[in-house]
């Protein structure tokens, strides 16, 4: 497990700080991935660390930026410079993330925030009172 585990999940009290799946629900630890990843210069400082569920992570991998339908770069959700409510809202109903500015919806496309099987453990969240 990641040295920085503890710190870095009790700031993010135990959500993925880009699509807040509460971790509580898994049978496993969330990830402590890197926000500007080490390939683009990023530290293992705990400013550059982020909690991340194995979905988010490993659809992220090393970018940092990514593209909408204007073909432009834009650049994904940074949890330590943005605050998740100003770039995202969540369907009470359906339990899909939408992203509200071009951060939020390059991250929740880049990310497939919305995949079938996130959108029905995302209801089931809503209905336990687990998320947002």
């Amino acid at each position: 497990m990641n040295p920085f585990y503890k710190v870095v999940a009790e700031r993010a009290q135990h959500r993925c700080e880009y699509c807040h799946a509460p971790e509580i629900v898994f049978n496993f630890p969330f990830e402590v991935e890197h926000i500007i990843p080490k390939s683009k210069s990023g530290s293992d400082e705990l400013a550059n660390l982020a909690l991340s569920c194995r979905s988010c992570n490993l659809r992220k991998g090393d970018r940092i930026t990514g593209k909408l339908s204007d073909g432009k770069a834009h650049p994904l959700f940074h949890p330590r410079q943005n605050i998740w409510a100003e770039h995202f809202q969540v369907s009470a109903n359906s339990g899909e993330i939408l992203g509200v500015t071009d951060i939020g919806q390059v991250t929740v496309s880049s990310l497939c925030m919305n995949a079938p099987s996130q959108l029905k453990a995302r209801q089931l969240w809503l209905r336990l009172g687990l998320f947002p």
